[in-house]
């Protein structure tokens, strides 16, 4: 069992920045690669990005690309997400995903995760 806990989420002007961050209690970290995936009112859920357990591959979707980046650190079981040049579509609630992988080079933005934290929200005025 992973346990996955967000934190960085609020209140943010539109063009501004968040990191958010994703502690995860599993001491195998290692043998998931990882995502963030969001849910706006009203709206599908999203998978924004998504990182290989190397850490050497990455997927972005087509609304996020350019803008948000996804990074982890191994050695401290942690999840980020770097948001840049935010906008009122980019409101919703984003959860950190992880997902069981043999290969350390494989990602992926449509398989859906084994684990999910509680969320954390993020708010873009305008």
């Amino acid at each position: 069992q992973v346990q996955l806990r967000e934190s960085g989420g609020g209140l943010v002007q539109t063009g501004g920045s968040l990191r958010l961050s994703c502690e995860a209690s599993e001491g195998t970290f290692r043998n998931y690669f990882m995502g963030w995936i969001r849910q706006a009112p009203g709206k599908d859920r999203e998978y924004v990005a998504a990182i290989s357990i190397r850490g050497d591959f990455r997927r972005y979707s087509d609304s996020v690309k350019g803008r948000f980046t996804i990074s982890r650190n191994n050695a401290n079981n942690m999840l980020y997400l770097q948001m840049n040049r935010l906008n009122a579509e980019d409101t919703a609630v984003y959860y950190c995903a992880a997902r069981a992988a043999d290969n350390i080079h494989y990602v992926s933005v449509k398989d859906a995760p084994d684990y999910w934290g509680q969320g954390t929200q993020v708010t873009v005025s305008s």
